[in-house]
């Protein structure tokens, strides 16, 4: 596996140079400054491919651009409304850009308002350090008293719907507003966030748009961009829904592994394919991941590794990003799987042989506790991840016996 690692550019509180003193081959990195739907202009894209390339003494990094995410899908494609035919024209010219700078690899997602959703950013584990964390009892207090959307509560068990009526009355404005804070943040650095206003107007907008009409939706925008890909030289993969469960009452599509096998039956193309994030199918118990890697290997084009621990085995659930080795995916399995796939793509003789990974999210530590970075993405706890799953992939890589008994 090529080792990579997250940037989202100049403002990232870990630098290039960090980046490399951490082992990183690569750098996966976005234009968050540029509105959805816009064009990605040579310009922007050749100064972030010189921003990954210089240190801050001005040599040479040695890191390239491996993976670009997300090249974000406008709410107007997810709903077919309004600019929605311009923003896939627009697209397509972004993809082009990309691959003329060198670009092989776009990562996107197709959820619908909300992209990865927490109701903590920075919630405090045993051994001091902090995490991410969804609880669905805080969720729903959310959706049923702080949004108060519509029919909320029926889309809960009495018995979460009841504990959020209490968290409820028990918090505080100040409460209540960091939590709306969180939930609403939005993609990983991006400039967009939404007020309850905005989530709400979209919630409108969708009005009974059901699953299959949003899958009808992305296999639309699939049969436009997958043939360009295609021709460009490049390999489109989309992320897991995050977390893998309705949310808000909107469907989300991209949850198990019988939603990924419908689009990528849909539009069967080399460059369609999987961004295998074991955090976000993890968070299900009923998605068996190394059987995933298994099944959909020559579509995997990116792997974010990182683990999450679940409460219990509720489908809708609440769960915590654990550490890379700690959670209830067997990372090892897992990585065993990739690896046996690697060595199959080369025995084929697939220039893609080496599949780009990145240690995701991970566990603020040490001296990222006061450094207060991107909610997710400390220098520390993802560098400790990385440790841990090179590790892996060492020991696995040189012990026939590993891959064999997995």
């Amino acid at each position: 596996m090529r080792q990579t690692w997250r940037w989202f550019g100049p403002k990232d509180l870990t630098s290039i140079d960090d980046i490399t003193q951490a082992g990183a081959a690569g750098i996966v990195s976005a234009l968050h400054h540029v509105p959805n739907g816009v064009v990605w202009t040579p310009e922007e894209i050749a100064k972030r491919h010189r921003e990954i390339g210089t240190r801050k003494d001005g040599t040479a990094s040695g890191l390239t651009w491996d993976v670009v995410e997300s090249l974000p899908v406008s709410e107007d494609v997810k709903k077919q409304k309004g600019d929605w035919r311009t923003h896939i024209a627009n697209y397509k010219v972004s993809m082009q850009h990309l691959a003329d700078s060198g670009i092989e690899t776009i990562c996107y997602n197709f959820m619908p308002v909300l992209d990865w959703t927490r109701t903590d950013l920075r919630w405090t584990v045993a051994h001091g350090g902090s995490c991410m964390r969804f609880d669905i009892n805080d969720f729903a207090a959310f959706d049923i008293h702080i949004l108060q959307r519509p029919g909320a509560a029926a889309d809960f068990t009495n018995a979460i719907a009841d504990e959020a009526g209490r968290r409820f009355e028990a918090m505080s404005e100040d409460d209540k507003k960091q939590l709306a804070r969180n939930v609403t943040m939005g993609l990983p650095g991006s400039t967009e966030s939404m007020t309850l206003t905005d989530v709400q107007a979209h919630l409108d907008e969708y009005g009974a748009i059901s699953a299959d009409q949003l899958r009808k939706h992305f296999i639309d925008f699939l049969e436009e961009v997958v043939p360009v890909a295609e021709d460009l030289g490049l390999r489109l993969c989309c992320h897991p829904d995050d977390p893998p469960f309705a949310l808000l009452g909107l469907p989300r599509i991209m949850s198990t592994e019988a939603d990924y096998r419908t689009i990528l039956d849909a539009v069967d193309s080399p460059a369609n394919g999987m961004t295998f994030c074991t955090g976000s199918l993890g968070a299900r118990p009923d998605n068996d991941l190394p059987g995933i890697v298994e099944r959909f290997g020559p579509k995997i084009h990116f792997l974010h590794l990182r683990n999450v621990k679940r409460d219990n085995d509720d489908i809708a659930g609440s769960f915590y990003e654990a550490e890379h080795l700690g959670g209830d995916t067997d990372m090892v399995a897992v990585i065993a799987a990739v690896i046996r796939e690697e060595r199959r793509r080369k025995a084929e003789g697939r220039k893609d042989w080496e599949i780009p990974m990145r240690p995701d999210h991970g566990q603020d530590i040490l001296d990222d506790l006061g450094r207060r970075s991107q909610p997710g993405y400390p220098t520390i706890g993802r560098m400790k991840g990385l440790a841990e799953l090179r590790g892996v992939m060492t020991a696995l890589e040189h012990a026939e016996w590993g891959l064999a008994g997995r």
